[in-house]
């Protein structure tokens, strides 16, 4: 991927120029990203210990999920027509912002963040069921393997080290590659191909130190991961 870091900008620019038809499916799935990006906020918040912004946060999630529940409940979206599963899904994210709002009332965000970890799952569990992905579950895709990577103690491999770790890294240029190349609708916005270039750039600088094969560096570089990841999960994933 090291190829495109010089060229985000134009790159996302000409992926923009692709025309999109507005639609029922494309409607719903706009108003989807709406509530999610309320999501995202209080998630992002609650990791910060923001209490009273993450309540607001989770409002404002509380509110759009609530609209979609009222809506799509009346009048299923074409793409969700025949998903039994659906309100399922709007009950359980339900209790998901319940118990996250208890537990930001309390003052226990990180209890609240780790509640709201799980409506990820639940859209993307939306998405698969119905054959769908968008740009949340490429960005959920990385975040999964990256998360992986942070949290593996490769010194335990001894030897192979090395090796495991430019796999990983191999995966998430790959993955990144993914988000990339399939730029997320608010792409337009001033804020996104600098999120993006610094997010490529996290990605590539540890592929790099991984393909030298020195683990102490790749170890350090993986330091950068996630909060190029996080900056532009807050705002666009």
């Amino acid at each position: 991927m090291r190829s495109f870091s010089g060229s985000v900008v134009a790159f996302v620019a000409v992926m923009l120029a692709l025309p999109v038809a507005a639609s029922p499916f494309t409607e719903a799935e706009a108003q989807l990203r709406g509530a999610y990006g309320a999501y995202r906020a209080a998630l992002f918040l609650s990791n910060q210990g923001k209490g009273p912004e993450t309540l607001s946060a989770l409002e404002k999630f509380n509110a759009a999920w609530d609209g979609l529940a009222a809506g799509w409940g009346q009048t299923p979206p074409p793409q969700y027509a025949d998903d039994a599963g659906l309100p399922l899904t709007f009950q359980t994210v339900d209790g998901l912002i319940e118990s996250a709002t208890a537990q930001a009332t309390a003052g226990d965000l990180a209890a609240a963040h780790e509640t709201l970890e799980a409506v990820r799952d639940e859209v993307a569990a939306l998405h698969a069921r119905n054959g769908l992905i968008g740009f949340s579950d490429r960005m959920n895709d990385y975040h999964a393997a990256m998360e992986k990577v942070l949290t593996t103690e490769y010194s335990a491999s001894g030897a192979g080290a090395a090796a495991q770790l430019l796999a990983d890294a191999r995966l998430l240029d790959y993955l990144a590659t993914q988000i990339l190349t399939h730029p997320a609708p608010e792409a337009d916005a001033a804020e996104y191909a600098p999120l993006l270039a610094g997010f490529v750039t996290s990605v590539e600088a540890f592929l790099a130190a991984a393909e030298g094969g020195d683990v102490a560096a790749t170890l350090a570089a993986r330091g950068g991961l996630k909060p190029a990841y996080s900056k532009l999960f807050a705002k666009f994933g």
